[in-house]
This record gives structure tokens, C-alpha cells and sequence, in this order.
């Protein structure tokens, strides 16, 4: 394939990865919301980009699902809204700059996690469905760690008071976020990256 043909091709995936990302935003399949809280699906083209395209792609494509996550605590905000977005004020507090690290940051190193872990599986000479999985696996949890963790370090008492516990107990609500929406986002990642990857990568 010359090189013009592959840049071709991989502005086509790109912008298909970046039109899944659109439709899940403007739908309810991005956001599920649960209560205060919401589990979304826009990690899963992210991560799919990232192992059939590499890191590269894959940061970019976080970085959209970052500003996603921006517009979209902009636009229907919630109780925790502040942490995702600096333009929402919810009960006095506005989340200012660092709403934008929650939002953002851990998105982009999605992206450049699940590629580089699928890259290094590969060179391992594990399966692509293996090497997929595992990669889906770990940076989802990472992901989820690094935004509760950084809601944590920045919000930890406006977001205590936002969902209804006592900041002592908010590491326990955390877990059961982690229980109760995140499962389900592993769970879905892995999936769809295992079958996404292998047909994408057959078609190399």
C-alpha cells in the first residue's frame, strides 16, 4: 500500500471513529444516566482507535471524548457537572480550570494507553484478540481510576456534598461507582475491542 493510499485510509477510519463518537454524544448510548452519576460508552471508539490505528490516533481520539465529556456536562448539566465542565456553576461552586483535567486528561492517556499496551502485547506475540482484550481491560480501569481519582483530589468536598455523603465516606461511594458503572464499561470495552480489532485488523 503506498503511502498516499494508507494516509487515505486512515483519514476514513478516523473520521468513522470521529462520526461514533458524534452519534453517541447526541444519543443516550453515550451517557447512561444513573442517578447523579452516569456510565458512558464514548471510551470504547477510543480505544478501538487507539489499538488499530496506534497511540497517536488514539490520544486524539480521546481528546475528543474528553471535550465530549465537556459539552456534554455544558449542556445537560447534573449535580457533579462542575467537575467536568469550568462554564457550570452548581450549588455556588464552578469547577474552574481543573475541570478541564478531569475532563480531558485521562481521556487523552486512554488513548495512548490502550495503544501502547496493544502494541506491546502484540510484540509479545500474543493473539489480537488477547492482546485487545487485556489492552480494553487495563486502560478502562485506568481511566476510571484516574477520573474518580482527580475528582478526588480537586472536588473532593463540593462533590462529597453534591451526591448526598460525608466526605469521610466518599471513598466508599467512589468504590460503588466503581461496582456499579464501571463494570459494565469494562465489560462492553473489551467486548466490542476484541471484535472491532480483529475485523479491522484483517482488513490490513
Amino acid at each position: 500500500m503506498s503511502k498516499t493510499s494508507r494516509q487515505i485510509k486512515n483519514l476514513t477510519m478516523l473520521a468513522l471513529f470521529l462520526a461514533i463518537e458524534v452519534v453517541l454524544l447526541v444519543t443516550p448510548l453515550g451517557y447512561l444516566r444513573i442517578g447523579v452519576l452516569s456510565a458512558t460508552l464514548l471510551h470504547v471508539p477510543v480505544i478501538v482507535c487507539a489499538c488499530t490505528m496506534g497511540t497517536k490516533y488514539g490520544a486524539f481520539m480521546g481528546l475528543v471524548f474528553g471535550i465530549t465529556s465537556v459539552i456534554n456536562a455544558t449542556m445537560a448539566p447534573t449535580v457533579t457537572s462542575f467537575a467536568f465542565s469550568p462554564f457550570v456553576t452548581v450549588g455556588g461552586f464552578n469547577g474552574g480550570y481543573q475541570s478541564l483535567i478531569v475532563a480531558i486528561v485521562p481521556r487523552v492517556l486512554l488513548g495512548v494507553i490502550a495503544g501502547s499496551l496493544y502494541q506491546f502485547f502484540r510484540k509479545k506475540d500474543l493473539s489480537i484478540g488477547i492482546s485487545a482484550g487485556c489492552s480494553a481491560l487495563v486502560s478502562t480501569i485506568v481511566h476510571v481510576v484516574g477520573v474518580l481519582g482527580l475528582i478526588l483530589l480537586f472536588y473532593a468536598a463540593p462533590y462529597a456534598q453534591a451526591i448526598g455523603v460525608a466526605q469521610s465516606a466518599l471513598m466508599a461511594a467512589m468504590g460503588t461507582v466503581i461496582l456499579t458503572n464501571s463494570i459494565p464499561e469494562i465489560l462492553v470495552a473489551v467486548i466490542v475491542n476484541i471484535a472491532l480489532t480483529k475485523a479491522l485488523s484483517s482488513k490490513k
